[in-house]
């Protein structure tokens, strides 16, 4: 797909790999809205590529729905849809102070799986009237699963299931959308060097640096956004999860 001229929602685009995404699509020339709780964030990065920035929770159906409307008054019906809005969580099911709260597990659930699915449903829905461009394609969603989908750590039992389930979700959503000529992808980072790690001492830094095969450092955000670009280019690419761990195998802990 072209994306010079063509919409584009990113969820989650205030920051990290959603933020280096937008950079990289405006500066090829793509109209980007981005959806996002941190307005402040995602106004200036907004500013910064002559974007729109739109208020959303991905969580609540009415949101989405009015901030999809939103992009749409502004730079039409997307064609393109990334999904990088989520949170991370780092809890045992069972630790000193007891069971994991069952609300802790369902809010990273509701944010990582069923706000992405949330989004999906309605922006395919957008894109199901647009006329067919070359190979008969009127759309693509990319969403962002986690290499915690395979190989879950200690501590990781919601953030993991909530990964696996965009995972597990995104065959039977390219071949339920394939008749309308929408492909659906997704990204598994390993540890991208997002404002998350800027937390860490250099020297755990270094420690997870360490556990990357090769190249032995944390992935840059714009390598995610370049990943995204590929596969927007690309129309072969679907129904498939394409990891971006520099051959990452992450440890029980």
């Amino acid at each position: 797909m072209e994306i010079n001229h063509t919409a584009v929602i990113i969820t989650g685009g205030a920051s990290g790999m959603g933020a280096a995404t937008a950079k990289r699509l405006s500066h090829l020339g793509a109209k980007v809205s981005l959806l996002d709780l941190n307005t402040t964030a995602a106004e200036q990065i907004a500013k910064e590529i002559n974007g729109v920035a739109i208020a959303c929770d991905v969580t609540q159906a009415e949101s989405v729905e009015k901030a999809l409307a939103l992009a749409i008054e502004k730079h039409g019906v997307p064609r393109i849809c990334i999904n990088c809005a989520g949170v991370v969580h780092a809890r045992r099911m069972v630790n000193q102070q007891g069971p994991m709260p069952l609300a802790d597990f369902q809010k990273i659930i509701n944010i990582n799986l069923i706000g992405t699915f949330n989004v999906m449903r309605l922006v395919a829905e957008a894109m199901i009237p647009l006329p067919a461009l070359q190979d008969h394609e009127r759309g693509i969603i990319i969403n962002t699963a986690s290499v915690a989908a395979f190989e879950g750590q200690i501590g990781q039992t919601a953030y993991s299931a909530s990964k696996g389930g965009i995972v597990s979700l995104t065959l039977p959503a390219a071949r339920e959308l394939a008749q309308f000529g929408i492909r659906v992808m997704a990204i598994a980072p390993g540890l991208v060097d997002t404002p998350m790690f800027g937390q860490l001492s250099p020297e755990a830094k270094t420690a997870l640096e360490m556990n990357v095969p090769f190249p032995k450092r944390l992935a840059k955000p714009d390598e995610y956004a370049a990943l995204v670009q590929h596969i927007i280019e690309n129309v072969m690419l679907n129904g498939e999860v394409i990891r971006l761990d520099g051959a990452l195998r992450m440890q029980a802990k």
